[in-house]
């Protein structure tokens, strides 16, 4: 390569990244499945058309979520496809799709920088905060769905003054804060396969609200926020994944009027549950709080409406929540609990499992472990092997899980 060619060739590669100065960014694209089981594929676009879209040849209409302002001066673009075609374009570029049978799955929790209040981690240090890391491993894995547990938002509040390791952050629901706390960190893993996004307490009206219905809800566009939305059911690639909003769900406290209204909205979504079914909600049904209120068992208000509703079809909960990643087995009588909730925000001391009886019922095989990374699920032959990756992409912890039973080592 000649030197001009060279210096073509890095001009190039600088204005495809955004780098020169007056250049566009480069605009995230993605895939997550949609409340009404088909794919929705998203594209933010500033100040410019939204970007041609085609399922398997066929142009799809794309909409707006919401006008530009102050906080969000950009637009999300969406086009609703099939769950099942065989290839999907944005602006030219291909997308994944989900595969007839979903073998290898990614799942994390919980990965923004915390700046809220006296909870402070450093932004800008991969080691305090490794969500970037983990997103690269994972892609790395070629899964074929990744499943977001929930806590995507979690720069509140600005960085201390004085404390280099966030300084200069953005924070706040807008776009910036948004864009620096997931979208930045999580861009080869959204190029990687089709996601489930599970809504998090962090993106409750008031905290993160606004940029999750503009963003990320599965379901149509809104103007407003409200804190709790319907649960919804996927089957997809020879899963069956129940998805419940328990983002305003009290975790110490069963208050009557919440357990009524979540118990009412699980009713018709746990009725005729497919073998093996898996329910997705971001705060555990059951657990051992760990941090501030270390021992107390979560999640009350979730204990109390699923009390004597709970199919036998159903195997496992996967939920974050906890900063940590936890297993729990009850045995045959009720579903496993997994918590992977050591995407990025900050960890808390985890509490040994052994010998707990939560909602009644002893844990008859616990693990707990205090570290940063993410989750693998493959099939197996009578269910699943998971592998837990820590940021170094290091192996941390296998597990099995077959039925309701779930052996983590």
């Amino acid at each position: 390569m000649t030197g001009l060619q060279w210096i073509l060739a890095a001009l190039l590669a600088l204005l495809m990244t955004g780098s020169v100065a007056g250049a566009a960014e480069p605009t995230p694209s993605w895939v997550e499945l949609a409340a009404n089981g088909g794919l929705s594929v998203r594209a933010v676009v500033a100040g410019a058309p939204c970007p041609a879209v085609s399922a398997d040849g066929a142009g799809l209409p794309m909409q707006r979520r919401g006008a530009p302002d102050g906080n969000f001066p950009i637009e999300v673009c969406e086009a609703l496809a099939p769950a099942d075609p065989t290839r999907l374009t944005v602006g030219g570029a291909v997308l994944p799709v989900v595969p007839p049978q979903v073998k290898r799955i990614v799942v994390i929790g919980d990965t923004g920088c915390r700046l809220e209040g006296r909870a402070v981690q450093d932004c800008r240090s991969p080691a305090a905060w490794p969500f970037a890391a983990i997103a690269a491993h994972a892609a790395a894995h070629r899964p074929d769905l990744v499943i977001h547990l929930g806590d995507y938002y979690y720069r509140v509040s600005g960085c201390p003054v004085g404390r280099a390791g966030c300084a200069g952050s953005p924070h706040g629901d807008n776009w910036a804060t948004w864009k620096a706390d997931f979208f930045d960190p999580a861009a080869p893993l959204l190029a990687a396969a089709p996601w489930i996004v599970v809504r998090g307490n962090h993106e409750l009206c008031r905290r993160g609200g606004r940029g999750w219905f503009r963003l990320l809800d599965p379901r149509p566009a809104r103007g407003d926020c409200s804190d709790h939305t319907d649960p919804y059911r996927l089957s997809i690639g020879g899963l069956d994944l129940l998805v419940f909003d328990s983002a305003d769900a009290d975790d110490f406290l069963a208050l009557p009027d919440k357990v009524a209204a979540y118990a009412a909205q699980l009713a018709p979504l746990l009725a005729n549950t497919g073998p093996h079914a898996w329910l997705l909600t971001h705060r555990p049904v059951w657990g051992l709080s760990s941090g501030p209120f270390a021992g107390l068992m979560v999640n009350a208000t979730e204990q109390a409406a699923l009390r004597g509703r709970i199919p036998a079809a159903l195997d496992l909960v996967l939920s974050g929540h906890l900063h940590d990643f936890l297993a729990y087995e009850f045995g045959p009588e009720r579903p496993a609990q997994l918590i992977v909730g050591d995407g990025g925000a900050n960890l808390y001391e985890v509490v040994n499992p052994a010998g707990a009886k939560i909602d009644g019922m002893p844990v008859q095989r616990g693990f707990a472990l205090e570290s940063f990374g993410y989750f693998v699920m493959e099939r197996s032959g009578d269910g699943w092997d998971g592998t837990l990756y820590g940021v170094d992409d290091a192996i941390l912890a296998r597990c099995h899980i077959a039925g309701r039973s779930l052996d983590c080592r």
